[in-house]
């Protein structure tokens, strides 16, 4: 690739990195500062307060986001890949024969859950709290500003099955344009009262903390606000790079925004009663209007890029082992990772449309807010800490230094913010409850499944011996699906029983999951012999990639194994999960897992196999 067109290729991934990563964290201004001041816990606006936050908001980003995620977590990539469950995968990989692998899968399967709540709030706080920049214009539309919400969230949810691409190009100039926005509010207030910059000194942030410490640690659950989204530089990694994302944050998006805070606590310092909605009072009235509009703008992409974030999560939870098999539609011919789940989809929806309708208001949805984007940065922190002993090699003392430090920082905002629980913190804390026991359920209920099935079932040496002339052979080629890469597949067993027939031809393929986003093509595939007809077929996918059978054996091909798909047929195994109270689950889990399992999408639609050339046979299993 020559210079120029890497030029022009970094530049499209820098102005994508704009469009996505920063949507979240880039709309934070809109209701930080306000919620810090006027939100549950409310305190004066005085000098030494706007001071003192001021420090703690400037602090906390370059600690929390700058220092912690993209300084450090985000070199804890796995292949490219960034997120919970990437990094899960990663650490698996490195303790999964030590006492530590039961530890990591419940931290990290837990930080996916509590992104499930997050990625639930974030539409409705930041949508809401752009529409009601209407209320600065004229107080008499507050009646409008619920239905407004309520159709925006709408058509935005309704969209997500025709994909990101046709509007996506539209996502880097528009927030391009929000965070030039952000910087120029910000100075213009900053050069109007220029002192406000000394709040860069730390010592403002710790005299707040020692004169009014029970004050500052409440103020701490409102400040976490201004990082909310902040873990979205290392999810997107994948999509955009490492050096796309770092350059944009140091350049761009953290010194707008940093402008932006400095120049509503000018503002405050001047006119304190502009804490009724700082944001947009920053704006002269004649910018008011599409303030609002820009406003608006910028909360819908950064709501798409959390919906397109559970997509991919949900996505990567299946291909793991972590969900059921559910519909992926690939929204684009040319990136992989656009993807719609439509059960992800709606069921986003419905839980945004109650937090809209039942919070009424974003300084009540603040209260609900930050619990699971803590609770999810502990967990981080403490992953990447058995990176940096296990895998880099760090001293022992070196890593208990930055992570015990980072840790308490991180506990210290988690706390503050478990204050708000009853006012609406349960809500991230339920949800990532469900989406916990769900995981766990399904993983579990999985595994006794296996359990159950090999037990059944017979190995594969042993049917291979009790094959001989006189099973009738049919000519054609039969595939037959099985989880288990060592035993016979319970539909091949029962296809002998019941038919007494056997395929010229007997493919035994598997489809594994790797802890790798992506395998190469090279090594894709591995077929065996197993002789007196039979092949075993093993494909290997990374967590990121969709397994598709016809696209495989197609790949066979040049390895000497053509496949003919009108003489080709698919066997394919469907349990029937009969609960009981042997030792397993709890009977409600299982009760539960069989729920799960009746509701899977079939495994031919899943794995792209034409259901002209399925057959399924039944197995009824107790767990």
């Amino acid at each position: 690739m020559s210079q120029p067109e890497q030029n022009k290729k970094i530049g499209a991934l820098i102005l994508g990195a704009i469009g996505v990563v920063y949507g979240d964290i880039g709309t934070s201004p809109l209701y930080a500062m306000k919620e810090t001041f006027a939100g549950h816990h409310p305190m004066p606006v005085l000098p030494d307060a706007v001071f003192g936050v001021l420090s703690l908001i400037f602090w906390t980003v370059l600690i929390l986001v700058t220092l912690k995620y993209v300084l450090l977590i985000m070199r804890a990539d796995n292949h490219g890949e960034g997120g919970s469950l990437a990094l899960l995968a990663l650490v698996n990989s490195i303790t999964r024969d030590s006492r530590l692998s039961w530890l990591v899968a419940v931290l990290g399967i837990f930080a996916a859950a509590l992104f499930y709540g997050d990625s639930m709030i974030t539409p409705a706080i930041s949508v809401l709290s752009a529409v009601e920049g209407m209320l600065v214009i004229s107080p008499g539309l507050k009646h409008f500003v619920i239905p407004l919400t309520v159709v925006i969230l709408t058509a935005l949810f309704m969209i997500q099955r025709r994909g990101t691409g046709a509007i996506g190009i539209w996502f880097g100039p528009v927030m391009c344009l929000w965070f030039l926005s952000l910087a120029v509010l910000g100075v213009v207030q900053i050069v109007a009262n220029p002192s406000v910059l000394l709040a860069v000194n730390p010592l403002y942030a710790i005299e707040f903390v020692v004169r009014q410490p029970w004050v500052a640690f409440l103020a701490l659950g409102s400040v976490v606000l201004a990082v909310t989204g902040g873990e979205a530089l290392y999810t997107d990694m994948g999509h955009f790079g490492r050096f796309p994302i770092r350059i944009t944050w140091f350049t761009f998006a953290m010194p707008a925004l940093l402008l932006n805070y400095f120049g509503q606590g000018a503002l405050l310092l001047a006119q304190p009663g502009a804490i009724e909605n700082p944001f947009f009072l920053l704006a002269p009235d004649w910018a008011r209007i599409p303030m609002v509009v820009l406003a608006t703008l910028a909360t819908v992409i950064a709501s798409q890029a959390v919906i397109s974030g559970a997509f991919s999560v949900a996505m990567q939870a299946i291909r793991m082992g972590y969900l059921p098999r559910m519909q992926i539609i690939h929204t684009s011919a040319h990136e992989a990772g656009q993807v719609y789940i439509p059960m992800t989809n709606w069921s986003l929806y419905v839980s945004v449309m109650a937090l809209v309708i039942g919070f009424q208001s974003s300084s009540n949805l603040a209260a609900a807010y930050g619990i699971a984007v803590t609770g999810t940065m502990m967990i981080d922190t403490l992953l990447v800490a058995m990176v940096m002993r296990l895998l880099w090699r760090w001293n022992r003392w070196l890593v208990f230094l930055v992570v015990g430090s980072l840790f308490l920082v991180d506990l210290a905002f988690f706390a503050a913010n478990a204050m708000k629980i009853p006012q609406g913190g349960w809500f991230p804390l339920l949800i990532g409850l469900v989406s916990f026991t769900l995981l766990t359920t399904w993983k579990r209920g999985r595994k006794l499944v296996f359990d159950g099935m090999a037990s059944q079932g017979m190995s594969l040496t042993d049917l291979l011996t009790t094959i001989g002339d006189d099973i009738h052979r049919v000519e054609g080629t039969a595939v037959f699906m099985t989880g288990n890469p060592d035993g016979a597949p319970s539909a091949l067993l029962h296809n002998l029983m019941h038919n007494q027939v056997l395929h010229r031809r007997v493919y035994l393929v598997t489809m594994l999951t790797t802890d790798t986003p992506y395998v190469s093509e090279d090594a894709r595939l591995t077929c065996e012999d197993l002789g007196k007809g039979f092949h075993r077929l093993i494909a290997r996918f990374g967590f990121m990639e969709r397994p598709d059978v016809p696209k495989v054996l197609a790949q066979a091909e040049p390895l000497g194994h053509p496949f003919e798909m009108m003489r080709t047929t698919f066997y394919l195994s469907r349990e029937l999960i009969v609960p009981s109270v042997k030792k397993g689950m709890a009977l409600w889990r299982e009760q539960l897992f069989a729920l799960m399992s009746r509701n899977a999408t079939p495994a031919s639609e899943y794995f792209g196999i034409p259901t002209n050339r399925t057959v399924e046979l039944g197995t009824k299993l107790e767990i």
